[in-house]
């Protein structure tokens, strides 16, 4: 099953084992972050992806006797179209795949898009690794929220030595709620992660969100809490400046120094 109804989003899990105190005096200021995108860069697993799929849908109609004219996309090509969120359907239709055949090319994304064999193609965004460090080193609070499943997401973090610099880590039992980019339930998670954040800290908080999707957005919004919106992502800056993020970066090592600068002007 998939979808908001799949979960019990009141016990969406929340992995803590790995935190630490700061070194220096907590600041009342809370950073929400996304992980696709801002954090790890999934390009190279989305086109990958697409192509496999369409090899796939290819192959299966061959062995029914059926010729495709499959035109496979550049891979610029491709993620300017996801960046400018065109719909799968229509990736696919650009790609020679027609009709019903679009129905076994969706499937095929979805089975694959999450192998272990293809999770290893993302990669840290560059500067990731100064930008947490720096705003953990203020004493900002860094909370990770992702339609990710948040196994997955934790071990990542583990792997690079990163999930110390992160007070709570939130994530889904999905693993096709990321690709899917469940706005409703990334308002739910949100909406849980500032709670559970607030109760943690014992004060109230300022707080920001730092994501490259609608879903980042729309979230942040429904809580009252200013956004950060970044290009280096799955959106392109056309299409984030629809939903009026508070501010827009290219990445997080530029919305580090965007935050931090913020903070220094209201000490």
């Amino acid at each position: 099953m998939s979808g908001v109804a799949a979960y019990d989003w009141q016990s969406l899990p929340c992995d803590r084992s790995d935190r630490t105190s700061p070194s220096v005096a907590v600041a009342p200021l809370t950073v929400f972050c996304d992980f696709d995108g801002p954090i790890v860069d999934v390009s190279k697993r989305y086109y990958t992806t697409y192509q496999l799929a369409l090899a796939d849908t290819r192959s299966a109609y061959q062995a029914q006797g059926i010729t495709l004219p499959i035109q496979q996309l550049e891979p610029q090509q491709f993620w300017e179209m996801k960046q400018d969120r065109v719909a799968d359907e229509d990736i696919a239709l650009r790609s020679g795949v027609q009709g019903k055949q679009f129905e076994f090319f969706l499937s095929r994304v979805l089975e694959i898009v999450n192998q272990p064999l293809l999770l290893h193609l993302d990669k840290l965004q560059p500067g990731v690794r100064w930008a947490l460090a720096r705003l953990h080193s203020q004493g900002i609070r860094l909370v990770l929220v992702t339609l990710r499943c948040q196994e997955q997401a934790t071990q990542i973090l583990r792997n690079y030595g990163l999930t110390r610099l992160f007070s709570g880590i939130y994530g889904t039992y999905d693993d096709q709620a990321a690709y899917r980019n469940n706005v409703e339930l990334k308002q739910q998670l949100l909406a849980q992660a500032l709670s559970e954040q607030v109760d943690l800290s014992g004060q109230p908080q300022s707080a920001w969100m730092i994501g490259d999707t609608e879903a980042d957005l729309l979230a942040a919004q429904a809580v009252s809490i200013p956004t950060v919106a970044l290009t280096c992502g799955i959106r392109s800056y056309s299409y984030l400046q629809q939903f009026q993020p508070t501010h827009t970066c290219y990445d997080l090592l530029t919305a580090a120094d965007y935050l931090l600068g913020k903070m220094k002007c209201e000490q």
